[in-house]
């Protein structure tokens, strides 16, 4: 079947005869025969054209911070249709465009637009100079100094715990198993074991539950559900996460969790190093640094302009 068809616009002129066309296409895309029968070409001029590229960003910017303002519940495409005021196939075509691209992700069940996983890790990077990231920089390289071993900063992200930053400590002999941007399920390492007890229990489930595929690897062999509800149990009851070399044997580490303003869990604070150097009597000493930087944090996301004085490191 070849369909083929002409529209006189010869009396529109400049950006009118682009919306004409524009909305043509839209409007063509939504039929279920436009792929492949429908072919649709045109001519612009580079003004028209400039302002295509600029008016597509401009749509799928509002569209993405219409998404951001729904919060966890989401946005249904009749209220973005609405809130954007543009045609319906038009918001249709953008948010397809921005599901591909991973700044957003639609719920399969409710429809619901959602902030995707890209624009998470956008939110990660601008967490350099905003937020947790920047304000937890001064307390890792405390951590480091005043222990010798590597400092760390874990965030949570859905069911999984994502390692923001790495600050290397003098020793010479270190564990490599935690590196920035490395990611493991809620409960693996000390630091993410630290962010899963902060969660209720029903949370705890939920966690788990979404993680049981991932939980029954070969490389996440030790973390059972029964072992998990266990380590959630001691972390709870001991005030602090210990991970003796469960992921990987030998490299051992300790973990404090870090509430948001809200008093969620906005991430943890953990020191890692070789098996050797975390005997009872070191842990016991490095445990209040750990504990006085991640409260100094709390405050400082409480209070962005509240700076309490540290600790003194012992030589």
């Amino acid at each position: 079947m070849d369909l083929s068809f002409s529209i006189h616009i010869s009396r529109l002129e400049g950006k009118a005869k682009y919306e004409m066309l524009r909305n043509l296409i839209d409007e063509l895309q939504t039929c279920p025969l436009y792929e492949p029968i429908f072919a649709v070409e045109w001519r612009v001029g580079t003004t028209i054209a400039g302002v295509d590229g600029t008016q597509s960003i401009e749509r799928a910017i509002a569209l993405l911070l219409a998404v951001g303002r729904a919060g966890p519940e989401g946005a249904r495409p009749t209220d973005l249709v609405t809130e954007s005021g543009l045609p319906k196939p038009t918001v249709r075509r953008v948010l397809k465009a921005l599901v591909r691209s991973g700044l957003l992700d639609q719920d399969d069940g409710s429809r619901r637009y959602h902030i995707g996983p890209e624009a998470y890790v956008l939110g990660l990077l601008a967490g350099a100079r905003f937020g947790i990231h920047a304000m937890s920089l001064g307390g890792l390289a405390r951590l480091s100094q005043a222990t010798g071993d590597s400092a760390f900063l874990s965030v949570p992200r859905d069911t999984y715990s994502v390692c923001l930053h790495r600050e290397e400590g003098s020793f010479p002999l270190r564990t490599h198993v935690l590196q920035m941007g490395d990611r493991h399920p809620l409960g693996v390492g000390a630091g993410s074991l630290a962010i899963l007890s902060m969660f209720p229990d029903d949370e705890v489930e939920r966690i788990l539950e979404a993680n049981t595929a991932i939980l029954s690897t070969e490389l996440y062999k030790s973390y059972s559900p029964k072992v998990m509800r266990e380590l959630v149990a001691r972390t709870r009851r001991d005030g602090y996460a210990f991970n003796p070399g469960m992921l990987m044997p030998g490299s051992w580490g300790l973990g404090v969790g870090v509430r948001g303003p809200d008093g969620r869990p906005a991430g943890a604070l953990s020191i890692a190093a070789i098996e050797r150097r975390f005997d009872d009597a070191r842990a016991e000493t490095i445990l209040p640094f750990l504990q006085e930087e991640a409260a100094r944090l709390e405050q400082r996301l409480r209070q962005p302009d509240a700076e309490p004085r540290p600790r003194q490191a012992k030589p």
